[in-house]
C-alpha cells in the first residue's frame, strides 16, 4: 500500500510533535500529502467552579489550539502549508472524522503508553483511533 495522504494529530505536546516529527518525515520520504489536526475537547473547556462564562473558555481553547498549529507550522520549513483542521469534540472521534472527510489512507498519532490505572483513568485517544478508523493507525510512542 502506498501512502499518498497522511493525517498527523499535534496537541501542543511533546509526545504530539515528536509524532508530528515522524509523521512529516514520513510523508516526505513517501513524497504523500500531509495534514495537521488539532482537537479542542469541550471536557476541558467547561469548568463552571470558575465563574468564567463558558463562551470565554470557549473562545480561549479555540484561540489556544489555534496557537498550537501557528506554532508548529512556523517551525516547518519555508514552503510547506499543510491543510489544516481544528475541529471541537472528542478527540479521538474527531481525529477518525477528519481522515474520512479528508480520506487520509494513513493517521499518525502520539502516544504516552500509558499502562494499567492511570491509562483506565486517562482514556486513551490513540486506542480511539485506532478502534474506530478505516485507514491504517501509527502510533508513535514517547521516547522513553
Amino acid at each position: 500500500m502506498a501512502f499518498q495522504r497522511i493525517l498527523i494529530a499535534i496537541d501542543g505536546g511533546s509526545v504530539g510533535a515528536y509524532a508530528a516529527i515522524i509523521g512529516i518525515d514520513l510523508a516526505r520520504s513517501l513524497h504523500a500529502e500531509f495534514a495537521l489536526v488539532n482537537v479542542i475537547d469541550p471536557s476541558e473547556i467547561f469548568a463552571p467552579e470558575t465563574g468564567t462564562e463558558v463562551d470565554d473558555f470557549a473562545l480561549r481553547a479555540e484561540q489556544d489550539g489555534t496557537r498550537v498549529m501557528t506554532e508548529f507550522c512556523a517551525q516547518l520549513p519555508a514552503g510547506t502549508e499543510p491543510v489544516q483542521y481544528l475541529p471541537r469534540g472528542a478527540p479521538g472521534s474527531e481525529i477518525v472524522k477528519t481522515a474520512k472527510e479528508w480520506q487520509a489512507d494513513l493517521i499518525v498519532i502520539g502516544s504516552h503508553g500509558r499502562r494499567g490505572l492511570t491509562r483506565a483513568m486517562l482514556g486513551s485517544v490513540a486506542e480511539a483511533v485506532m478502534r474506530h478508523a478505516a485507514c491504517p493507525v501509527l502510533v508513535v510512542k514517547t521516547k522513553e
